[in-house]
């Protein structure tokens, strides 16, 4: 059965924001506007872009007039509406955030990625269907030269295009996704040490109750992350959340946490070998640059290896993980 389209508030964080400048931010809100307008013109009324950032009430003024400066755009087809949360991460943002929403359908999309053309229709149409809880969008990440084209293709998302079998798997991306309101208002983000744990879990709370997890073609890319110093980091503290989700998900056994993070390291750098012989020069990679490309992909999974390692024998504690200030900006 169809219902009337329904109306939509969209959530934007502004953790990711630190990583990237002001003019890249822009150009996303500005692809952003550009949908709403298109939206707008044949459906639900003028929405909510809730701007939700860690800052204070006071940091308002400021942030409104960055916004305005690199995408005036936004204000002419949405009421802009700013949610400070002091201090919060990442997930904390999305979930206040939401709670100023008043749409049906509460759409997520990070600060330091961009639509493109069709993104927003795409996401919202398979709500007509009173059924459908959530829509999963279709992220990758952008590339323009070696580094960036090496993390295209070890990254957890899929490759923009050719790369239909893994994006037809691909997890909940909550840069890019849409709920019904009544429901992710009462199944938030849950509260977690680790830095990118809280969507696992959401994913598997969705699985559990039986809600089948919609995948469409609304794109969006991500811009690339940057630095040897984000590599380093990034990838121990993808070894660590890998524990915690296999704890959360699976078992506390530390000798079964020890055998999955060896089985993980061989997955992944199984994975790393035949993504890169297989979508390299899809990227424009020359072919001599696919030999250090691979080095790279498995010296990324080598560190994830040993953060999962350390943190499953007991090596390192359990502490809050934030983006550290030696990573800086990009």
């Amino acid at each position: 059965m169809l219902e009337e389209q329904p109306t939509y508030s969209l959530v934007v964080e502004m953790e990711n924001a630190k990583s990237i400048d002001w003019s890249e931010i822009g150009v996303g809100l500005t692809a952003l506007a550009r949908e709403i307008a298109a939206v707008s013109s044949s459906g639900p009324a003028r929405p909510q872009v809730i701007i939700s950032h860690g800052g204070r009430d006071a940091d308002t003024t400021s942030l409104r007039c960055s916004i305005t400066n690199e995408a005036p755009q936004l204000e002419q087809v949405a009421d802009l509406i700013f949610a400070a949360c002091p201090g919060g991460r990442y997930y904390d943002l999305k979930n206040n955030g939401t709670l100023s929403t008043d749409g049906d359908i509460v759409i997520f999309i990070d600060s330091d990625v961009v639509p493109e053309l069709g993104w927003l229709p795409t996401l919202l149409d398979p709500f007509q269907d009173h059924e459908i809880v959530c829509v999963n969008g279709f992220t990758y990440l952008s590339y323009d030269d070696f580094f960036s084209r090496t993390f295209a293709l070890i990254w957890f998302f899929p490759m923009s295009q050719g790369d239909e079998r893994f994006a037809s798997k691909r997890a909940l991306n909550a840069n890019n996704i849409a709920f019904r309101r009544d429901w992710i208002v009462g199944h938030p983000f849950a509260k977690h040490y680790g830095f990118k744990v809280s969507c696992t879990l959401l994913m598997h709370e969705l699985q559990q109750e039986g809600h089948k997890i919609l995948n469409v073609n609304a794109r969006v890319y991500h811009y690339s992350p940057r630095g040897w110093r984000f590599f380093y980091w990034r990838a121990l503290v993808t070894g660590r959340d890998t524990d915690r989700k296999f704890v959360e998900l699976s078992s506390p056994s530390r000798t079964q946490r020890i055998v999955k993070s060896f089985s993980r390291w061989f997955t992944m750098s199984w994975r790393t070998i035949r993504r890169v012989t297989g979508h390299a020069r899809q990227t424009g990679m020359p072919l001599w640059q696919i030999p250090f490309s691979l080095v790279v992909g498995l010296a990324f999974y080598s560190l994830a290896f040993w953060g999962q390692f350390s943190f499953a024998v007991g090596l390192v504690s359990d502490e809050i993980e934030v983006v550290p200030d030696y990573i800086g900006h990009s």
